[in-house]
């Protein structure tokens, strides 16, 4: 199963640890044209409390407008913003001591030394199509070079972390003196990018390598079902790498959902309103969070964002 390039859209720190780690993701230049976009959003009641859901595609092109007059009436009303995981100085901070601990192969081993002959030939032609240094992946570990690599394609095609939904609504809580709260760690959710299995890592890597070559196509698809509020393609479009593979949909979507649906219910009894920002494919379907809430008793209103 082909899990790394789903989860820069269901990770949110994706985008972000490959930063950390080198100029080959550095940021594209702003494409100038704007479009307007009419992304979705939930609103959950309880006695106590309301709470937006929110979701995000965690690296957009930074021409599209995602801000409408129901997200920015939902935006001013909420008094504590939720988001995956810590972003921000200190998220980057803690991704960079993660990256250290973590995402370096030994000093006398180099990345295409774990590679056969064909291999090498799918690392060449990754790296022309991800436009990336391959100076500045040759020391570390295979799951942080495919994020690298992944995430830097993605930006040479005007895809960028400043443009995408998390980090803009990070800042703007920061900005508010808002409250914010988090459902994972830095670590936590790192984890999930990192196959504990060695000989995993190194098939996982080869064939994001295969992948990187095939994949413009769901993107863009992506962002355009995000944009008209289609949440169904969304989900089905973010999750596609995973349906193959239950095992992982169920740790890296449905298990996480579970819990932070627990983590909802006590936020939710709480007197505040809530504007909770997760990846888009934690959203839909019938173990987005949405329907969990549901089935826990709350009342769901779901909107495209018109206006």
């Amino acid at each position: 199963m082909i899990r790394f390039f789903k989860l820069i859209w269901s990770g949110a720190l994706a985008a972000l640890i490959a930063s950390v780690v080198c100029a080959a993701a550095a940021e594209a230049p702003p494409v100038v044209a704007k479009i307007k976009a009419h992304p979705a959003i939930w609103t959950v009641h309880s006695p106590n409390a309301t709470a937006y859901l929110f979701g995000s595609v965690h690296l957009l092109p930074p021409n599209i407008d995602w801000h409408t007059r129901v997200v920015d009436a939902a935006l001013k009303s909420s008094d504590v913003f939720v988001f995956e995981a810590p972003m921000g100085a200190d998220g980057q901070a803690q991704t960079e001591a993660f990256v250290r601990a973590n995402g370096m192969l030994p000093p006398n081993r180099a990345l295409p030394s774990l590679l056969d002959t064909r291999a090498r030939k799918d690392y060449r032609d990754a790296l022309g199509a991800a436009h990336a240094d391959p100076s500045a992946l040759a020391h570390l570990r295979p799951w942080l070079a495919a994020i690298v690599m992944q995430t830097s394609a993605l930006q040479a095609s005007h895809y960028s972390r400043t443009g995408g939904v998390d980090l803009q609504l990070w800042d703007y809580a920061t900005a508010q003196h808002k409250k914010i709260e988090t459902f994972e760690t830095i670590e936590e959710q790192l984890s999930l990018l990192m196959p504990k299995d060695e000989k995993l890592e190194k098939e996982e890597f080869e064939a994001a390598l295969k992948q990187l070559k095939t994949t413009s196509g769901d993107v863009g698809a992506l962002v355009d079902a995000w944009c008209d509020g289609r949440i169904s393609d969304v989900a089905r479009l973010m999750n596609k790498g995973l349906l193959s593979s239950p095992g992982a949909m169920k740790h890296l979507i449905e298990d996480r959902n579970a819990r932070w649906v627990k983590r909802l219910d006590l936020m939710l009894a709480e007197p505040h309103t809530y504007f909770v920002t997760v990846g888009a494919g934690h959203l839909g379907g019938p173990r987005g969070l949405p329907t969990l809430l549901k089935a826990h008793g709350y009342k769901i209103e779901m909107s495209a964002t018109a206006g």
